[in-house]
């Protein structure tokens, strides 16, 4: 009997519960939302988001060929999908120089719960402006999605955010009933075929080979994503400080809280901080900071912060360690407040003195964008909230090498 093969489809993608929240088409809008809302001066940007379908790289390319502005930002929230589109898709957002991002977009038309309905889809694909909101937290970019990724030629993963890996599953359609052994070679030579398409995907990229030797180490039925240290030393994000958007937690004593990586000076390793404002308290703002510190370390830290539009006025002080973290807490009066919000930056000087007299200085900058709008929030939260105690500090810090929720918020 002749036998027919079909090309096998290469799939990327989670489970069921993994792809819980997404739509089953990959979709592109173009959104607006708060200023500032993705960046210092940036209030529009290209929403991806859902599963990578057979039919999406048309659907995209349609999409880019009509904008006229070529450098919106690009968010990608996406399960995976069809791996043969993700490479068309991720080498039309390299041809564009695009900037990419992982990110999760809220169209403000649609109700909780409803994103990916019939009715929410079709405000996202109506081809105009859709009002949305955006957050970085528990976004995800998982399988055949990271090729998209890849495309880009900046590409940012905010430390709450995940971009996840895993090796690609075969599905191939014969026709007839060949014999074992063919199905078992015409398998091995799709599989080689595959190996050899994404080895060369991902070198074109410019992208380390040390990603496609993990890929392959990866069974389909799991996920890695990728910690800070292989997103930087595979080359995809390269900075030594990534932060996250400031966020509010309507918790029982609310509060805003931005997180932070700051790679080590003498190694490959990355450090996660967390700095927290919270709900005015006799005219004066609780300002807190947790960060990872090495257990075995014999210095003593001092963390003094400055503003743009106050560098005379300087906060800070010596933190507590409690295990691997290390928290100072403190206040700032209502001057320093008005200071932090009308800065773009609040200037961090770490000072650790080592029992040798040696002192070992570290200075940074965190980004203050979005802090005015959301301190706007947390004063109106602050209003409604209760006396009950405050939630335990410090928070659980993201572990960048665990897997992202499995039903993303909708």
């Amino acid at each position: 009997m002749t036998l027919l093969s079909i090309p096998g489809a290469l799939r990327a993608e989670g489970t069921p519960a993994e792809k819980a929240g997404f739509a089953s088409r990959l979709t592109i809008y173009l959104a607006k939302g708060a200023p500032d809302a993705c960046g210092p001066g940036c209030d529009r940007w290209i929403a991806i988001e859902g599963q990578i379908d057979q039919d999406a790289a048309p659907r995209i390319r349609r999409f880019l060929a009509g904008g006229k502005e070529t450098q919106l930002p690009i968010y990608l929230h996406s399960p995976g999908g069809n791996v043969e589109q993700s490479y068309v898709i991720g080498r039309l957002l390299r041809g564009r120089k695009a900037v990419a991002r992982v990110g999760h977009t809220t169209a403000t038309a649609c109700s909780a719960g409803t994103q990916v309905d019939a009715t929410c889809l079709k405000v996202k694909n109506a081809g105009g402006e859709v009002e949305a909101e955006l957050t970085t937290r528990n976004a995800m970019c998982n399988s055949a999605c990271g090729y998209l990724f890849l495309g880009a030629t900046s590409r940012e993963v905010a430390p709450d955010a995940a971009l996840a890996v895993h090796n690609s599953r075969l599905v191939l359609r014969f026709r007839g009933d060949p014999p074992p052994q063919v199905v078992a070679e015409a398998r091995q030579r799709r599989i080689a075929s595959a190996d050899r398409d994404r080895t060369a995907f991902i070198a074109s990229m410019g992208i380390s080979r040390e990603l496609d030797a993990l890929i392959r180490t990866v069974k389909y039925e799991n996920l890695h994503v990728l910690t800070r240290a292989e997103l930087y030393r595979f080359g995809i994000d390269t900075r030594p400080l990534a932060e996250s958007m400031w966020k509010l937690e309507k918790e029982a004593r609310p509060f805003v809280r931005k997180i932070a990586v700051l790679k080590k000076e003498n190694g490959a390793s990355f450090r996660m901080m967390e700095w927290r404002l919270s709900c005015e308290s006799r005219k004066r703002v609780p300002l807190t900071f947790a960060g990872e510190i090495d257990e075995a370390a014999t210095g003593k830290s001092t963390i003094l912060v400055t503003a743009d539009a106050g560098t005379d006025r300087e906060v800070g002080g010596a933190p507590l360690r409690s295990g691997k973290v290390e928290i100072w807490r403190g206040s700032i009066d209502p001057d320093m407040v008005k200071a932090i919000l009308a800065s773009r930056s609040l200037h961090v000087r770490e000072t650790i003195s080592m029992p040798d007299d040696k002192t070992d200085m570290t200075k940074f900058d965190i980004d203050l964008t979005g802090l005015a709008s959301v301190w706007t929030q947390l004063k109106s939260s602050c209003a409604l909230s209760t006396l009950n105690p405050i939630s335990p500090w410090p928070a659980t810090l993201p572990n960048a090498g665990t897997t992202p929720p499995a039903t993303p918020s909708p």
